[in-house]
């Protein structure tokens, strides 16, 4: 079923990007290339959460490509180190990992032994880190580590990334494929349940640092001189120790998600 998803979300990505290819004029010159851009977009994703369902979030799409500093849709940094097919950059970005308890499903969470009514929200959070890229003929590595700065899980998340960059047409398409790490804290406070909430009769659960692997591909296709369409999707497979948590949809064990949005440059 994740793999059906998968594929039909790629295959409407790059129906998209054709699409755009086909009847619309080239893309600006790297001389012309606008510094801000201004949009709107959707997050698509099949939740892992108990009875939540599909997710779907508005998101603003701000972006500016200064010489030093960036800012990317609901992340951006400073670029400490940028030559040679290197990039060092500190950066900040948003973590949408969050629910609410209502959002859970009553029913879901019961035949998990669970009463929604004795759990806490799970926060979204703020993190703050270093990442670092290598570009070449064999295309991109990516390392990144990043600390939760805010109060909500206090945790970080290492993650490797390797990426092939290629042109179709007139889109810039990337398949990648990926591993992340996440830490003790990180993945019990999203995936555990919480100290105040065994205080109330919760069963008490924690899965510990867990390592979650994913592939996907991203999409950008300028079309209509400024104008940019930009999606992507990308499928997890949950480690068991995070797909045996009893706020984890029973028998889910991975699950895709999608980005779609267009935005104008200035």
């Amino acid at each position: 079923m994740k793999s059906s998803l998968f594929l039909v979300s790629l295959l409407s990505l790059l129906s998209l990007a054709s699409g755009l290819a086909a009847a619309q004029g080239p893309a600006p010159s790297p001389a012309q290339k606008p510094r801000w851009a201004l949009g709107i977009g959707a997050a698509v994703s099949d939740s892992v959460y108990a009875g939540e369902g599909t997710r779907v979030k508005p998101v603003p799409l701000l972006s500016y490509e200064g010489e030093r500093i960036f800012w990317r849709g609901i992340g951006g940094g400073v670029h400490l180190l940028n030559r040679d097919g290197l990039s060092l950059d500190a950066t900040l970005s948003g973590r949408m990992d969050g629910i609410d308890r209502k959002d859970f499903g009553t029913r879901e969470l019961a035949e998990r032994g669970i009463n929604r009514a004795l759990l806490e929200d799970r926060d979204d959070g703020l993190d703050l880190g270093l990442a670092a890229t290598w570009r070449g003929n064999m295309g991109q590595l990516e390392l990144g580590l990043k600390q939760d700065v805010t109060s909500a899980s206090k945790g970080y998340e290492a993650s490797l990334k390797y990426g092939y960059p290629f042109q179709w047409g007139g889109a810039r398409i990337v398949p990648h494929a990926g591993i992340s790490h996440m830490s003790k804290k990180l993945a019990n406070y999203y995936y555990g349940t919480l100290p105040e909430e065994v205080a109330r009769g919760v069963v008490s659960y924690q899965p510990g640092s867990a390592a979650v692997p994913r592939i996907g591909v991203d999409v950008m296709r300028p079309f209509a001189g400024r104008w940019m369409f930009i999606g992507g999707v990308s499928y997890k497979h949950l480690p068991t120790k995070v797909a045996d948590s009893p706020l984890v949809e029973k028998d889910k064990n991975g699950s895709v998600s999608a980005f779609f949005g267009v935005s104008r440059g200035f």
